[in-house]
């Protein structure tokens, strides 16, 4: 599912510059890391991380291939529920809050890619939630800190 939110943050970010053309290369990438923001950690945090991990825990865990019963769910459905609160709040914050979100959400994306990666190698995991997660999560978070690097060298910062 995640894959629909990197492919919804690019389709509305080329609405975005199709209805308000933008004015030079900064303000392209920062319409892009909006929307990326806001679809890649708000609605990949709280509705696909934060709801099925702490009220269809059971339910998530098996679309895994975890084993069901485990409050490790709530933790990791806190977890990105904060997180993507954090990317909705990108809508009205700006600059630092961008950084600091984008990396931090890349962070745990690089981490949870992994976790996926060595389940499916140690435990023979190839859950499609688990297995197709690996290039997902990695994807979202290499878009993120390419456009936040790009922001870095393109957009002007303040003193």
């Amino acid at each position: 599912m995640g894959f629909v939110f990197v492919v919804t943050s690019i389709v509305a970010a080329l609405i975005h510059l199709a209805v308000r053309r933008p004015t030079g290369r900064a303000d392209v990438v920062d319409i892009f890391l909006l929307h990326s923001l806001v679809f890649n950690v708000g609605f990949v945090g709280f509705f696909f991380g934060f709801i099925p991990h702490v009220f269809y825990a059971d339910y998530a865990a098996g679309l895994i291939g975890w084993e069901t019963g485990s409050h490790f769910q709530y933790e990791v459905g806190f977890h990105d529920g904060a997180w993507g609160i954090l990317g909705f709040l990108c809508i009205r914050f700006r600059d630092r809050f961008w950084l600091a979100t984008g990396i931090g959400w890349s962070f745990f994306m690089l981490g949870a890619a992994w976790g996926h990666l060595i389940d499916t190698i140690h435990n023979a995991n190839y859950a499609h939630n688990n297995f197709f997660m690996i290039f997902v999560d990695a994807l979202i978070a290499a878009i993120l800190l390419g456009l936040l690097a790009l922001r870095y060298w393109w957009v002007p910062r303040k003193a």
